[in-house]
Order: structure tokens, then sequence, then C-alpha cells
């Protein structure tokens, strides 16, 4: 008796442990720069942003509906859009995103350094930064 009762904690204990929800992974800080209207091109603006990714920060799958240049001024990022190559970025490379790609893959190289790297966006006047995609 004394062993199933030891079994059975065991079963228990080991349930409530799988049980426990994963910890979720940092989110990135982003910081607006500027926002500039753009007269020579009607409808449009130009949007530059830092984001910095704490140590396994980790992007939700989204879409920007613009040009996007990336250029990385610390540590290193994985970026990946939906039909292209994963590829790892590390300061003073850069990336670039079209208007329709999904950006399925952002997310900090490291789990023990942090990252920093500038957006520069040309969209439409008013537009959101990141629209998420599900």
């Amino acid at each position: 008796m004394k062993t199933v009762t030891s079994v059975a904690a065991a079963l228990v204990l080991s349930c409530l442990t799988v049980a426990q929800p994963a910890a979720a992974a940092p989110e990135a800080s982003v910081t607006p720069l500027l926002t500039e209207a753009l007269p020579e091109y009607p409808g449009k603006e130009a949007t530059m942003i830092m984001v910095e990714y704490p140590p396994g920060a980790v992007d939700p799958v989204h879409r920007h509906d613009a040009h996007a240049f990336v250029y990385v001024l610390e540590g290193s990022i994985v970026m990946g859009v939906r039909g292209g190559k994963e590829v790892t970025l590390k300061a003073g490379e850069t990336f670039h995103e079209r208007p329709n790609d999904i950006h399925t893959v952002g997310r900090n190289a490291s789990n023990t350094q942090p990252a920093k790297f500038v957006v520069f966006l040309l969209k439409k006047k008013g537009a959101p930064i990141l629209t998420p995609v599900k």
C-alpha cells in the first residue's frame, strides 16, 4: 500500500509540475524617435523607432504594411518573413521588409545579452507601426 501511495503522490506531483504555465518570453521595448510627413509623396510618412530586445525576447507574428528598414545597433537578432530564410544579424547589419511581408520571426538571438536596433518605416500617413497576424 505504501508503494501505491508513493506512486500516486509522485504522479500527482508530476502532473502539477507539468500543468504550471511556462514563463512568457520577455517583450521588446519600442521607443518612437520620429514621424515626419512626406509632402513629395501625398498620404505617406516616414517613422523611425528604436527597438530593444531583452535577452530571450520574441515578437509575435505581425506585418508592418510598410517598407521597414532595420539597422542593428547592438547585439544580434534573428529576422524572417513568410517564404524567406531566417537571418541572424549583428551590429552594423541591415534587413528589409516589404509592405506585403508577414514578419514570422523576430527575436533576440541571445538568451543572455540584450539587442538594440532602429527601424525606419515608409508607410501610409497615420497607419499603425505594427499589425498582429493570426
